[in-house]
């Protein structure tokens, strides 16, 4: 019995009692007043089996209460939150945090062993200034080029949402709009995301969301460096309109010296131009996929060149393919009007028409119908407007598009003015 109390009162020592959960931004919620609830000694861990203080709170309107799942001493080892068990600086699964290290970080499974080692950490976190991660992963590189793509800059509240009603799924649920939960389609069974285990995340092995982004970094794009070594500009995409010059020029200038930075804040874009190529394909193999500024990922291509631009501009795309008439517009400009004196210079320049074409602004002629001279030359009844005539129709240039008139199909004027004027 005295042996028992022993056992008992040691291990009281080592429970587990604290002021403030250990959470990533996700789980927390984004309303920055909430309520928690604190249980001491509520549970037991789910990875070191000792009991430690519970939180409980809820992130968000129309979302389910969460509480912390491991104690603060598992948390630390791990450098992950207490409720999801992801990584706090990069937001990912320990499998993939530790493959983008290169950190094996084996915990002990056994119970006796498990204890101990947790022991051990303890006092490594008490003699440490709890800034920096302990273990393996407080040696390991600070950043890898992997995680970089890989992390998640901006909260994923989804995740926060109820769980599925599985009266609805049997379609028994009778709360309706009042129901907590949501009344949507399970995932398939199927799905290896259905089957997720918190020891298998804490330990790093078999979690199928870590298997989703390991394959999902495997086939990223990569950015290939452009043959002519005259481009020497970066293209800068997604700046939103928190961005600004300084803070550019602040993370490209250690890649080397920077000859103009020009930020078009209508597209959102930006163009840095560095004074060496050797510095611009520096600055987009360290760029690529991995620049976050102000909590936004960026996207860094490569510049065109000027001879691309040519082509571009003369209806050639630059792996030499013409490009295609947009749809809806048209294919070139039309000519610019012609005025009164150019008009009577070009005048002996012109087709044969008729004389109602000519009155008319380049209608076209019937065949067979000689030429009018000009005004001034002959009889004045080329020249001259007989105020009773009717109208003439407004020349092509007026008229409406897809109208299309020739003197023959005018009625009125058929034969009058041959009639009036004395003609054929």
């Amino acid at each position: 019995m005295a042996t028992s109390l022993g056992s008992n009162t040691y291990n009281r020592q080592n429970w587990e009692d604290s002021d403030f959960p250990i959470l990533c931004q996700t789980c927390l919620g984004e309303n920055p007043y909430i309520r928690m609830t604190k249980e001491k000694f509520g549970k037991e861990c789910k990875i070191c089996a000792r009991p430690f203080t519970v939180f409980r709170w809820c992130p968000g309107v129309r979302m389910r209460f969460k509480k912390t799942e491991v104690c603060q001493t598992c948390s630390k080892m791990k450098n992950v939150c207490q409720t999801c068990l992801l990584d706090l600086e990069y937001g990912l699964p320990i499998q993939v945090r530790d493959t983008g290290l290169s950190v094996k970080d084996e915990v002990p499974r056994s119970d006796v062993n498990k204890e101990y080692y947790t022991q051990n950490m303890e006092r490594e976190i008490a003699n440490s200034d709890g800034t920096r991660p302990v273990g393996l992963l407080g040696k390991a590189p600070s950043s890898s080029d992997m995680l970089l793509k890989l992390a998640r800059t901006t909260p994923y509240y989804k995740r926060n949402r109820p769980h599925i009603c599985s009266f609805w799924v049997k379609g028994e649920c009778k709360r309706g709009e009042e129901c907590p939960y949501r009344h949507e389609k399970p995932t398939d069974p199927d799905d290896p995301l259905a089957d997720q285990n918190i020891k298998d995340r804490y330990y790093g092995i078999n979690d199928p969301v870590a298997n989703k982004l390991l394959t999902r970094a495997s086939s990223m794009p990569r950015l290939d460096i452009p043959e002519d070594k005259s481009i020497t500009t970066l293209y800068i995409g997604g700046l939103g309109e928190d961005v600004t010059d300084s803070e550019l020029r602040n993370h490209f200038y250690q890649f080397g010296e920077i000859r103009t930075i020009t930020i078009v804040q209508r597209q959102q874009c930006a163009f840095i131009q560095f004074a060496t190529r050797q510095a611009a394909e520096t600055a987009a193999e360290k760029s690529f996929n991995k620049l976050i500024i102000n909590g936004r990922r960026l996207n860094v291509k490569w510049g065109r060149s000027q001879a691309a631009r040519g082509k571009e501009k003369d209806g050639v795309s630059e792996s030499g393919i013409r490009l295609e008439p947009v749809p809806g517009l048209p294919g070139a400009l039309p000519p610019p009007p012609v005025s009164d004196e150019d008009a009577s210079t070009n005048y002996f320049n012109l087709a044969p028409t008729s004389s109602h074409a000519v009155m008319n602004l380049g209608l076209p002629p019937p065949p067979g119908v000689a030429m009018p001279p000009p005004p001034g030359f002959g009889p004045p009844m080329f020249h001259t407007m007989d105020p009773m005539a009717p109208p003439m129709p407004p020349p092509m240039a007026m008229r409406p598009p897809g109208q299309v008139h020739y003197p023959s199909q005018d009625p009125q004027r058929m034969g009058a003015h041959a009639s009036r004027h004395g003609g054929p």
